[in-house]
């Protein structure tokens, strides 16, 4: 499994080139430039020769690029940009559906993070999850909502994306995957209802979360971040266990080697922090 912790990563539309530095000193851990969603259709091949540009002047910049959908006219020249350049260190594939999907993406030799965000998508899962070259999964569940019809923000509906999450994280792994990120929250002001998403998605086993504006990054992240408390617990746990004993007894509760994972979890999570 990789181990690669990423919280926060944050769309910018290549249709605005000048906002992609921006984005890379925004603090999110990932920056993705959008093909897809955030442009027009008219201004698709503008937005790609935007991408080569920049990544052409700025060799130094590392982004991951959503491209246009398999059946988009768009894609295999999408696919053709990725592939030519280092600067892109991996692909989203919106609205994956198939194995061979993905693995037509695989011949960019990119690292891949299929977009499970159709009914399709999630019937695909497991082969998706499972196919060559995929790194991590991604949420897409505002797309899914409007595929299987839900009512937007209804209990019935939370209780269907939830169930369609739990698939996510199950897959992810089975298959061995970096951990898997929620969906947008498309509330730019709304920070609390924000830091509660993301701390919903945080407690079910997500690693993150994508966003869509740089005002939500900081929110993301320390929504992701351990607490004082859940460090010295997780410090005091790992240093009782450095004596070797697989069991023992700390402050009148039991810790075996559940326990001892979950704070090794912590501490990973917290990263440079710690």
């Amino acid at each position: 499994m990789s181990t690669s912790i990423v919280r926060s990563a944050l769309f910018v539309p290549a249709t605005r080139p000048e906002r992609i530095p921006k984005a890379l000193a925004s603090g999110a851990d990932r920056v993705i430039v959008d093909l897809e969603d955030a442009v027009e259709e008219r201004l698709k091949e503008q937005a790609r020769a935007n991408l080569e540009r920049f990544l052409t002047e700025h060799p130094e910049a590392r982004v991951l690029v959503r491209v246009n959908a398999p059946e988009h006219w768009a894609h295999p020249a999408d696919l053709a940009l990725c592939q030519r350049h280092p600067g892109v260190t991996g692909i989203l594939l919106p609205k994956a559906e198939t194995a061979a999907q993905v693995l037509s993406a695989h011949t960019t030799g990119k690292p891949l993070w299929p977009i499970i965000e159709s009914a399709r998508g999630l019937a695909a899962l497991g082969s998706i999850a499972a196919a060559r070259g995929v790194e991590r999964l991604l949420f897409g569940s505002l797309d899914l909502g409007l595929d299987l019809n839900l009512r937007n923000g209804s209990q019935a509906a939370e209780q269907v994306l939830g169930q369609a999450r739990y698939a996510v994280l199950l897959h992810t792994r089975v298959a061995g995957l970096a951990a898997a990120l929620d969906g947008v929250f498309p509330g730019i002001q709304d920070t609390a209802g924000l830091r509660e998403s993301v701390a919903f998605a945080r407690d079910m086993g997500f690693g993150g979360a994508l966003c869509i504006h740089p005002s939500q990054v900081a929110v993301i992240n320390a929504a992701l971040q351990p607490s004082p408390e859940e460090l010295a617990w997780a410090r005091r746990i790992l240093d009782a266990a450095a004596s070797g004993e697989g069991v023992f007894v700390l402050d009148g509760q039991m810790v075996d080697a559940p326990v001892i994972g979950r704070a090794q979890s912590i501490i990973q999570r917290a990263g440079d922090s710690v």
